[in-house]
């Protein structure tokens, strides 16, 4: 039995997938029929019924995926596999505090949430009413969210919360934050990025130069499909590529004698002796 309220994923044969919320009396509707509410609650996740033109049509429980694929959008959104990786990297997870600032439709607000659990805490920032209010419905859509804050905050003023375990941001200039960001998170919290062009990462990584940060990490994610023919086994014609620099590092404090300690090369003593330079601290003539 499907309980009314639950988000239901109607799948077609010829491949297209609905996803809608089983309410008591609203029947769905679709070029291939109509099925009834209390035929769908009548069945179990997985089953197949047909509609009134006798068309078979798979019910599925909808996913996480599926509800960040459902979600409405006012902005560029943080695609799926991204978020996967963001909160991976940001150990989200029951009992864990999360800084968010930059919220936009609520995606990323949506999977930080689902991982966090109700014993976690999300809160998040942005700074255009219009946002937050698309972000909160998103989320009570996706059947999440009682554990998210949303602040109308410019994050120059800093941000709502002390001692987070982890802080994404998704703004243009976070280089411009960063002395918000320290105060926001205990030592050693992980720390992410998200930026569309080499510039912005390249502005970013010379503000982490100034500390205290470690461990820096710059990715980009793709997805590539491939076509599931056990014969034919061969890669889909496209792919979901570049949509994003990611940047990863953690809330650190390094002694000069165990930055002096790490192995280095010719490449990584000229590297430093740069980043000294840039700093203007001795070492800069050693290049």
């Amino acid at each position: 039995m499907i309980p009314y309220g639950s988000l239901v994923v109607y799948v077609t044969p010829k491949g297209r997938r609905y996803i809608k919320r089983l309410e008591e009396g609203q029947d769905w509707h679709s070029n291939d029929g109509v099925l009834s509410a209390a035929q769908v609650a009548g069945l179990d996740f997985g089953a197949e019924t047909r509609t009134s033109l006798d068309v078979p049509i798979l019910v599925q429980e909808a996913t996480l995926h599926d509800r960040l694929q459902g979600l409405k959008r006012q902005t560029q959104v943080i695609y799926s596999k991204d978020i996967a990786y963001i909160c991976l990297r940001l150990g989200a997870g029951p009992g864990r505090t999360i800084i968010e600032a930059g919220c936009g439709s609520g995606g990323l607000t949506t999977g930080l949430s689902w991982f966090c659990g109700p014993t976690g805490r999300v809160i998040s920032h942005d700074a255009r009413e219009e946002f937050l209010r698309l972000a909160r419905r998103n989320l009570e859509w996706a059947g999440v969210g009682a554990n998210v804050e949303l602040h109308h905050r410019d994050i120059a003023e800093g941000f709502a919360a002390q001692g987070a375990d982890a802080l994404f941001l998704d703004v243009r200039t976070p280089w411009d934050y960063l002395e918000h960001v320290v105060h926001a998170v205990r030592p050693g919290a992980m720390l992410g990025f998200l930026l569309p062009t080499v510039d912005q990462v390249s502005r970013l990584l010379l503000g982490l130069e100034q500390g205290p940060f470690a461990e820096q990490e710059v990715c980009e994610i793709f997805i590539r499909k491939w076509k599931p023919l056990a014969d034919r086994l061969r890669p889909e014609d496209r792919m979901t590529a570049h949509t994003g620099f990611l940047v990863f590092c953690r809330q650190q404090e390094c002694s000069e004698a165990f930055e002096a300690l790490k192995p280095k090369g010719t490449r990584e003593r000229k590297q430093e002796a740069a980043r000294l330079a840039r700093l203007g601290l001795d070492g800069g003539d050693e290049a």
